[in-house]
């Protein structure tokens, strides 16, 4: 799992650090180097076929609070709320896909937007909470990016007991100790551009049981993506953002994902999308779910 989206740190930190901020061309990415697909049916379904049938499937990732998870056995979280917002202004049921995350985001948009698992797979009619990025973007010629909903954006929590003064740095923790996701761009960025101590780094298998620890004293402070943080804190808990010095971007903008044969679905559910953010309804879903709404520029 990886910090921000469910990928691996690794490749979220070549995705963070090579993307170039602002919005270039394709220019430069040669037909080659981009991921290839010859469409032998279609794949999906059209937006006439979605509104005639009733229903619309939307992928999101499995047990990652609190953007999507099981509760009491039953979906739930951010992309879930507005992944049914979605389906009801379309006027359809929204039926909720759990998937599992690959480990590469490009794994994850061919199992699960253009082409499907090799074994039983089917792709999904939108997945959501995919990084919004051009140059990314210009990787693929059958994947369409858009409906940008927020940004995420790395922080650090702390406990206000341990640092009564003013919040930490990512220097304090060569010697205070720290909970990091395992394998996420916060544990790559803490051991191999800040230098922290092994001993001080405390690896958990996701956020939500590293903010536990956090919460309970066993470490001082937790760096994550700041939704996440957010939703394990506590009244004794800080949150802030201070410089990544050494990391190309601390944030990214989230967004969806289409099969580019479906556009007309993306140009509607975008419409959507911008008009939630207008009346309020996008920021009231995170406030639901005890998370800042932090807008994305569309």
């Amino acid at each position: 799992m990886g910090s921000g989206f469910p990928i691996a740190g690794a490749a979220l930190l070549v995705f963070l650090a090579g993307a170039a901020p602002g919005f270039a061309s394709c220019a430069g990415v040669a037909p080659d180097q981009r991921q290839q697909n010859s469409f032998p049916q279609d794949i999906g379904r059209t937006l006439d076929r979605i509104t005639d049938e009733g229903w619309i499937e939307i992928a999101v990732y499995e047990d990652f609070p609190p953007w999507s998870y099981l509760a009491n056995g039953q979906p739930a979280g951010i992309d879930v709320d507005l992944a049914r917002l979605i389906g009801g202004d379309l006027g359809v049921e929204t039926r909720i896909r759990m998937v599992q995350a690959g480990e590469t985001l490009d794994q994850d948009l061919l199992n699960y937007v253009y082409k499907g698992a090799a074994v039983g797979g089917h792709v999904s009619n939108l997945f959501l909470h995919a990084p919004y990025d051009v140059d990314y973007a210009c990787r693929f010629d059958q994947v369409v990016f858009t409906g940008i909903y927020a940004e995420e954006h790395l922080a650090i929590a702390y406990a206000r007991a341990e640092y009564p003064e003013k919040p930490p740095v990512p220097a304090f923790f060569r010697y205070d100790t720290v909970g990091v996701e395992n394998d996420s761009i916060s544990d790559f960025f803490l051991t191999g551009l800040v230098g922290a101590a092994g001993d001080k780094v405390h690896r958990y298998p996701n956020v939500a049981q590293a903010m536990a620890a956090l919460v309970a004293g066993d470490v001082m402070a937790v760096m994550g993506p700041r939704a996440q943080l957010e939703a394990g804190a506590t009244d004794a808990i800080g949150i802030h953002e201070p410089p990544f010095l050494g990391l190309e971007r601390s944030k990214w903008t989230l967004g969806l994902a289409l099969s580019t044969q479906h556009r007309p679905l993306g140009y509607a559910v975008d419409d959507i999308i911008g008009a939630a953010i207008a009346d309020g309804r996008m920021e009231r879903i995170f406030a639901d779910h005890g998370v800042t709404y932090l807008p994305a520029v569309r």
